[in-house]
């Protein structure tokens, strides 16, 4: 499975743009499912529809600089979108499922990041029939404008039709963003044939109501409205050439994967290119490859020249710059999110310093080596990592909270210590006497306390692991971000797994047979 995409090779979106306004609009190609078995009827979808719709989220925010309204809406008639396809849920494995519905919540993200941090306002022009996941697209925009034309609704329908949830943020944004009253919500949630008109408007599922007659042109002149609010940086936008894989190395184990992130040379475009590269990375093996449980963190590099990158991108004023810290932002919220085992190491030779450092401060565990290079015991190299700026603010987890505070929740004086180490080059001793690893091992026991921490890990239950693992990293408050990926994705992600939605005679897999499921009434 890959996720490189460019509009020229889109079966199910177009997009173009004129002046500040871009057209992304959905016309699914219904033979066009990335694997066979289903049709994608209605405008519903699958994993390569939104693999499509995360290209054009990226390519608008990098490659316009001028749009400052994006209009999702269907370039068919009387549907928006039927939201993700029922036949390819019921036959796909429970961790492309998980899979799916974990990308497209990123996706979600992605536009309403675009929105709050890049001036881009995105707007659903729900010109149709709008159910589930649908609906979910919506929810992601800023602004939803339904056509009024007393039969198009919009739908939550997975709990009475699906046995299931609105898997990508249905029922949190509904309450948490767009204030809709718990009670209406509950109404709304368990109601299959959805909401139309002014009700939808009183309820705050819409914001605005559209004629049909002139429902294009109306539509964009409220863009143009929206488009004069927004905050969007002005500079030059930058093409999403393929990807050349330089700067981030993947080796595999039987059980682990070893992800190495190579620094900086003289290259000034370093950090959106390890920022693609290792967000490709993370999909491919999140998707392709579940078996390999832990991934190993690594880098190689000059810290110097890290920091010095990253003082050069994080302090412009421009749009590139803006749209370059938050993709590296984003990315890394897609390590956080990733169900696997996180393992840093931290050896001569390597560069985890400020924006870096990050990766390793993601991982449920740190080791650096306190020693020489396990190859040259004559060397004077030695490991070290260095806090910067970004460590303290720029680029927070989906709680809300740096890396940094998430580690040391409920000591905030200890955060505060450490903002008085910023740009210290920290020996192996004083990383370790500062709380930022996990342990030190010097260079004799090294090997072995790698060997066994690694081979500990895969003698684990995963399924444990994963909910352990997950648990921790987010601590603290909780946000529309913490609620979706782990409150609401942890109860379907269990969901899918109950006969009441994915046993034989379960909704999931009756749906649109003309037989009712059968449900074990038992509440657990």
């Amino acid at each position: 499975m890959t996720f490189e995409r460019h509009p020229s090779g889109y079966r199910h979106w177009k997009l173009s743009t004129d002046g500040d306004v871009a057209w992304l609009e959905l016309d699914v190609d219904a033979d066009g499912g990335l694997v066979s078995g289903y049709e994608l009827k209605l405008n519903s979808y699958d994993l390569g529809v939104d693999i499509e719709l995360y290209d054009a989220t990226q390519r608008l925010r990098f490659e316009h600089p001028e749009v400052r309204v994006v209009i999702v809406t269907s370039a068919k008639d009387n549907v928006f979108c039927a939201g993700a396809n029922i036949r390819m849920l019921a036959s796909s494995s429970h961790e492309w499922k998980v899979n799916f519905c974990k990308f497209t919540n990123e996706t979600r993200n992605a536009m309403e990041d675009a929105t709050a941090h890049s001036g881009q306002i995105y707007v659903a022009a729900v010109n149709g029939t709008c159910a589930g996941g649908g609906y979910e697209i919506a929810l992601a925009c800023e602004k939803i404008l339904l056509v009024d034309d007393n039969s198009s609704t919009v739908a939550l329908p997975e709990v009475p039709l699906l046995g299931v949830l609105p898997g990508t943020g249905g029922l949190t944004r509904v309450v948490d963003k767009r204030g809709v009253r718990r009670d209406l919500a509950d109404v709304f949630a368990t109601r299959p044939d959805g909401v139309k008109g002014r009700t939808a408007v009183d309820w705050r599922l819409v914001d605005e109501l559209v004629p049909r007659q002139g429902f294009r042109e109306a539509v964009l002149a409220r863009a143009k409205d929206f488009a004069r609010t927004s905050e969007r940086l002005d500079g030059e936008g930058v093409e999403l050439k393929p990807l050349k894989h330089r700067y981030v190395d993947i080796a595999r184990g039987k059980t682990e994967a070893t992800i190495t992130v190579k620094g900086p040379e003289d290259d000034d475009g370093w950090l959106l290119d390890v920022t693609r590269e290792l967000d490709d990375a993370i999909l491919r093996l999140r998707t392709n490859e579940p078996e390999l449980g832990t991934w190993v963190l690594r880098t190689e590099g000059d810290p110097a020249k890290v920091l010095e990158h990253e003082r050069a991108v994080f302090d412009a004023k421009d749009c590139l710059s803006n749209e370059i810290v938050h993709y590296f932002k984003r990315t890394l919220k897609r390590l956080d999110v990733t169900s696997r085992s996180l393992i840093a190491l931290i050896e001569p030779g390597s560069c985890f310093a400020g924006l870096l450092l990050e990766l390793a401060l993601a991982a449920d565990r740190q080791y650096i080596l306190d020693g020489p290079p396990i190859d040259d015991e004559e060397s004077e190299e030695r490991a070290s990592i260095t806090l910067s700026e970004a460590n303290f603010g720029r680029l927070p987890m989906g709680n809300g909270l740096t890396r940094l505070e998430s580690r040391f929740f409920g000591d905030p004086e200890h955060v505060k210590r450490l903002a008085e180490e910023r740009e210290k080059q920290l020996s192996p001793e004083e990383a370790n006497e500062l709380g930022l690893v996990t342990d030190a091992p010097d260079d004799l026991d090294w090997e072995d306390e790698i060997r066994i921490a690694l081979e500990g890990r895969a003698s684990l239950s995963p399924d444990a692991l994963t909910g352990m693992e997950a648990n921790h990293r987010f601590v603290g408050p909780e946000t529309l971000e913490s609620k979706i990926f782990g409150r609401l994705a942890a109860w379907q992600n269990w969901i899918f797994t109950r006969p009441n939605a994915s046993g034989p005679e379960g909704a999931l897999r009756r749906y649109g047979t003309g037989q009712k499921a059968v449900f074990d009434r038992k509440r657990v």
